[in-house]
């Protein structure tokens, strides 16, 4: 189905009124901006790697999820 085109004043009043805008929309290539990988190093002493696998183990998910998670949850209580 081909998108229709409206002016952005158009597109923001039907955004005031809570009309549904998904016939503007292209979201084919849709993405949330900052959320690109990017690989980093780091070099932990050999008994804190034992803990995460530890503790990673215990929750069912990877020593790399738990480090993001630990270091998301740090990070936004600055």
């Amino acid at each position: 189905m081909k998108k229709q085109s409206i002016t952005a004043a158009e597109f923001d009043q039907k955004f005031e009124d809570n009309e549904d805008l998904s016939d503007f929309l292209n979201l084919e290539k849709a993405s949330k901006p900052g959320l690109k990988p990017k690989r980093v190093s780091v070099d932990f002493p050999e008994w804190m790697v034992q803990e995460l696998d530890k503790l990673a183990q215990r929750l069912g998910i990877t020593r790399q999820s738990l480090i993001k998670v630990f270091i998301s949850e740090k990070l936004k209580e600055t």
